[in-house]
């Protein structure tokens, strides 16, 4: 049984990458203290948490909580360990994609996953930590990725103006803390970048490792660095102007190995 549960739920494009790629870089030296699940690890709970946060509906409710009944099952002895679970689609899917047009599944979702934890470790402290970021820099960097990433073609004008409630990132946080049960910290990703290991160090403060240990942990390269706005701009002319996603991703992988090459 773990001593304290850390879930790491979101939110998206605020260093949530850079902090699992830490962890992972950083297993081995981890693992006498911290049992690590990360988003690689559980791929159908994913499906499933994007799916309730499109469709709220009870069914694929009820597929999330089966899916995390599921990894909490094929946990290995962990005694006096921390169990950290990382992954911002824990949340659901980054808005901006359909018709979703912000966070309100999180408290659901976090909730069901509490409420499986909370049963099957009860001695186990639980702390929901969730990552944040300034509302103007979450906007920018939600944009760009749906550009890149799908086929949009809103202008950012227009995006900011329908989808500015999701990034208050601060109220949801106050939200899902007021829902669920148990401990919910925060940390803005512009507070994090003096840190040693960047936005990964304010979860790693949740896992009372040893001084000794916490100062030799490696520091890994920001991961996902946004694209230079011309090449953004080629990829939202692609999604205007291509028809189908496979010409949009042929087109737009050509401009980023055009981009790589520079």
């Amino acid at each position: 049984m773990p001593r304290r549960i850390v879930l790491h739920a979101g939110f998206h494009k605020t260093g949530t990458t850079s902090v699992q790629q830490t962890l992972r870089e950083n297993r081995v030296a981890l693992k006498q203290h911290v049992a690590l699940r990360l988003r690689w690890h559980m791929p159908e709970l994913i499906h499933a948490t994007r799916g309730y946060s499109t469709w709220r509906d009870p069914l694929t409710l009820i597929k999330v909580q089966d899916r995390f009944e599921t990894l909490m099952e094929d946990l290995p002895g962990m005694p006096r360990r921390t169990l950290v679970i990382s992954a911002e689609e824990l949340a659901g899917h980054l808005p901006g994609r359909g018709d979703l047009d912000d966070y309100s599944a999180a408290p659901v979702l976090l909730y069901a996953m509490w409420e499986i934890m909370s049963s099957r470790f009860p001695a186990a402290e639980i702390v929901i930590y969730l990552s944040t970021r300034s509302a103007d820099a979450w906007l920018a960097s939600a944009y760009w990725e749906h550009v890149k990433a799908s086929g949009m073609t809103l202008g950012f004008d227009d995006f900011r103006a329908r989808y500015h409630k999701a990034a208050a990132l601060e109220d949801m946080v106050s939200d899902i803390a007021s829902r669920v049960p148990c401990r919910v910290q925060s940390a803005a990703l512009e507070d994090c970048r003096d840190l040693p290991l960047g936005p990964a160090d304010p979860l790693l403060d949740l896992c009372d490792l040893p001084l000794s240990l916490r100062s030799g942990l490696t520091s890994v390269l920001a991961a996902n660095p946004r694209l230079g706005v011309d090449v953004l701009q080629e990829m939202l002319h692609v999604n205007r102007t291509h028809d189908g996603a496979e010409a949009r991703n042929a087109a737009k992988k050509a401009i980023l190995e055009r981009a790589r090459a520079l």
